[in-house]
């Protein structure tokens, strides 16, 4: 098994976009953001560990940051590596529970 501490950092934030909530509805799963060198059964612990809930699958992608210019200067967006999770039949994460 995977050291507590390091599947505790592995997740960095859930995604909110109208892409993800489409996912979310459609297929049921739910995005994340996750670390740079993730492996798919670190973040499978993860979850199972952060939100107490059945994992079936996880799809995994990796996006290039984008060079975007800000006035004179180029900058550059960050890599990211986002992943898709899909919840056995039952199971559901619910972000607004805290609020």
């Amino acid at each position: 098994m995977k050291s507590t501490e390091r599947l505790m950092q592995v997740i960095l934030s859930p995604i909110f976009t109208e892409k993800a909530s489409f996912i979310s509805e459609k297929k049921g799963q739910v995005t994340f953001r996750v670390m740079q060198n993730a492996t798919k059964p670190e973040i499978k612990a993860a979850i199972q560990l952060l939100f107490k809930v059945d994992v079936d699958s996880v799809q995994s992608l990796k996006s290039k940051g984008k060079i975007k210019r800000f006035g004179r200067f180029i900058g550059r967006r960050r890599n990211e590596k986002k992943v898709y999770v899909s919840l056995k039949d039952g199971q559901k994460i619910d972000f607004s529970e805290g609020v």
